[in-house]
């Protein structure tokens, strides 16, 4: 158990607050300017697991489930980033909505969206420059010794996969299970569509087979740009209706929002991320 523990960390935290260091205090301190504290990412090494079942990025971290000690939240996802002409081309409807609805936040990060619209370099890098997860499965607890099983089945069942292009059409509003966070999101409705719930049905087999939790039965792929505390999707969507009205009758609309290629699935466990399947530019 000592190993498993060194290998993916404790499992028995059940805290949501993060703690730093302590500094050892010099006799003659009083003469020094204090350091500035270390980088939050030196304290989360990127293959810890970290504390279990947690939902690490928000503002304020909630459970997607119970906690119960040993167990660690499981996400498999198509990892997605936008190039720099297709943030150019988001960031201006992001201001409009951002100006009407103050209360989005950039997913992912701790700063009003309205505040990131200020800077357009700022709002380009944080908000539009992070890593974005289409999700094939839910996120669920997974126990220790289910590690293994879960990653080499997904490995095995997912590695011939082949190179396509994936197109966001829709701007869409989603809603978590339990109501507590609002999204803005761009749904895929037509390019690579077929593709990503092919790799669903094979993610939700592996679940099925681990007693998890299966996907939503009418599968809609997506990647959230901003969230909201609360269900605030009818303001929301009224919103982004306007403004897509406006788009229309200016003729700013394109038919696809952005596009970009499929280059792999991933799946994270508590902190640690597993590559399952990669392809290459060449393909």
């Amino acid at each position: 158990m000592e190993a498993l523990k060194a290998c993916y960390g404790d499992g028995s935290s059940d805290s949501d607050s993060e703690s730093s260091p302590s500094v050892p205090t010099l006799a003659y301190s009083e003469e020094l300017a204090p350091l500035p504290p270390p980088p939050i990412a030196l304290l989360h090494p990127p293959n810890f697991l970290g504390p279990p079942d947690m939902q690490i990025g928000q503002t304020t971290k909630v459970r997607s489930f119970p906690h119960v000690d040993g167990n660690y939240a499981l996400h498999v996802y198509i990892p997605i980033n936008i190039s720099s002409p297709s943030k150019k081309e988001l960031a201006p409807f992001l201001k409009k909505i951002s100006y009407r609805d103050p209360s989005l936040y950039a997913v992912d990060v701790d700063v009003p969206l309205n505040i990131l619209c200020k800077n357009d370099e700022k709002l380009e890098q944080v908000a539009l420059g992070r890593e974005f997860h289409i999700s094939l499965g839910r996120t669920v607890p997974i126990r220790v010794h289910q590690i293994d099983s879960v990653v080499s089945m997904l490995r095995q069942k997912l590695q011939t996969q082949h190179h396509y292009w994936i197109d966001f059409h829709k701007w869409e509003i989603f809603v978590n299970d339990d109501r507590t966070r609002t999204f803005l999101s761009v749904e895929v409705v037509q390019g690579g569509l077929v593709e990503i719930c092919k790799q669903i049905e094979a993610v939700n087999a592996i679940y099925k087979l681990h007693n998890l939790p299966e996907f939503y039965e009418d599968p809609r792929p997506h990647i959230s740009l901003a969230w909201a505390l609360g269900d605030t999707s009818h303001s929301l969507k009224k919103v982004v209706d306007e403004e897509l009205k406006k788009c229309v009758v200016g003729k700013s609309l394109k038919k696809c929002i952005f596009t970009c290629k499929f280059k792999g699935i991933e799946c994270k466990i508590g902190n640690k991320t597993y590559t399952i399947c990669k392809i290459s530019d060449r393909q």
